[in-house]
C-alpha cells in the first residue's frame, strides 16, 4: 500500500469518528462578530442584551450600536449592521417599505405579538374628555398644542398628522422629539402637577404598570387598528441567512412575550438594574426559554448550543 492510499484511508476513518455536530457548524468566520442596532428603547435594550449574552456564551462576539431608526434601515442596507430586533408593524411598513421591496432587509421572526403603539394620556386627562385623536383640537390650549414623541425618525406618523392637519387640527401643533427617557420624564413631571399632556405610548413597557394611563381611539390612519395593535419582527441584512445560517437560526427562534418583556423592562426602568443584569436575571428565572431559543443552534465552533449556554451561565 503506498503512502497516498494510506493517507486517504486514515483521513476517511477520522471523518467517520468526528462528532456529527461538527459538520453542522456552517457560519463563515466573519459571522463571529454579530452587529445589532440599538435605538435607545428599553425593550430593545432588554432583547438585544438577552441576545448578546446568549451569543457570547455560544462563542460569538456581539456588539450593539446606537442608531436612529432611519439610520438603522440604511445601515442594514449598506451591510454595516447585521440584525435589528425592533421592526414594529404595521407602523414601520409604509415608511420603510422600499427596504423590504428591494430585499435590503429580511424578516426572520416575529419576536413579539400583542404589542400596541399609539398616543396615550394620563387617566385624569382621559377622564377629562380627551379620549380620541379627534378630541386633540378641542383641548389644544390645555395641551399647549404639543404632542410628545421619542427619537427623530420614529415619529413620522405624528409629524405627517400635524402637517396634514388630520383630525381637525388647526394652528401650530408641535411634535416634541427627544428620546424615550426624556419623554417619560416630561410625562412624569406633568402627572405630578396634574397637567395635561399627550404622548406616544406603547406596550410592552413599564409605563403600563407604573402609570394610570389610557390610549386614545381613532388613530387607525396613523398607527393602525386596535390602538396601534402591533407585532415586532427581527430583521437581518441581505445575504445574512446564507452567510450565517446558525446565527440566523438563533434569531429565528428568539421569541419573547409581553409578560417577559414587561418584567425585564421594569427591572431596568423602575429597579435601576443595568440591562445586562436584568437580562441575566430574566434568563435565570426562565431557563425554559432557552430550550426553544437554542433549538438546533450550535456554538460558533460547532458544539451543541443549549448545553454550552447553560454551562456558561450556570443555569441548571
Amino acid at each position: 500500500m503506498n503512502r497516498t492510499a494510506l493517507a486517504l484511508i486514515v483521513a476517511a476513518g477520522a471523518a467517520c469518528l468526528a462528532p456529527a455536530h461538527a459538520a453542522l457548524a456552517a457560519d463563515a468566520p466573519e459571522c463571529k462578530a454579530v452587529r445589532l442596532a440599538d435605538l435607545g428603547w428599553t425593550d430593545i435594550a432588554l432583547t438585544n442584551t438577552t441576545a448578546e449574552i446568549i451569543l457570547g456564551a455560544l462563542g460569538y462576539e456581539p456588539s450593539q450600536t446606537m442608531l436612529a431608526l432611519n439610520i438603522t434601515f440604511d445601515s442594514l442596507r449598506n451591510g454595516d449592521i447585521d440584525v435589528f430586533l425592533g421592526n414594529w408593524r404595521p407602523v414601520q411598513d409604509e415608511d420603510y417599505r422600499v427596504y423590504f421591496d428591494d430585499g435590503s432587509v429580511i424578516p426572520v421572526a416575529t419576536n413579539l405579538t400583542g404589542a400596541k403603539y399609539t398616543l396615550a394620556v394620563p387617566k385624569y386627562v382621559f377622564d377629562g374628555g380627551l379620549t380620541s385623536f379627534d378630541d386633540l383640537e378641542t383641548f389644544a390650549d390645555k395641551l399647549d398644542r404639543k404632542i410628545y414623541g421619542i427619537e427623530p425618525g420614529t415619529n413620522k406618523p405624528l409629524l405627517d398628522m400635524v402637517e396634514s392637519k388630520a383630525h381637525g387640527l388647526t394652528g401650530d401643533w408641535e411634535v416634541v422629539e427627544s428620546s424615550e427617557a426624556a419623554m417619560l420624564a416630561q410625562v412624569q413631571r406633568a402627572v405630578e402637577n396634574r397637567e395635561w399632556i399627550v404622548f406616544l405610548g406603547w406596550q410592552p413597557h413599564p409605563m403600563n404598570v407604573n402609570m394610570d394611563m389610557a390610549y386614545l381611539s381613532d388613530g387607525d390612519a396613523e398607527f393602525g387598528p386596535d390602538f396601534g395593535g402591533a407585532t415586532v419582527r427581527t430583521l437581518v441584512r441581505k445575504g445574512y441567512p446564507g452567510q450565517c445560517p446558525n446565527v440566523t437560526a438563533f434569531f429565528g427562534n428568539l421569541v419573547f412575550d409581553i409578560d417577559y418583556e414587561n418584567a425585564g423592562m421594569n427591572m431596568i426602568m423602575t429597579d435601576g438594574l443595568e440591562a445586562r443584569d436584568a437580562a441575566e436575571k430574566m434568563l435565570k428565572a426562565h431557563p425554559e426559554k432557552l430550550e426553544a431559543w437554542l433549538k438546533d443552534v450550535l456554538t460558533f465552533d460547532g458544539r451543541p448550543g443549549l448545553a454550552a449556554v447553560k454551562a456558561e451561565l450556570s443555569i441548571q
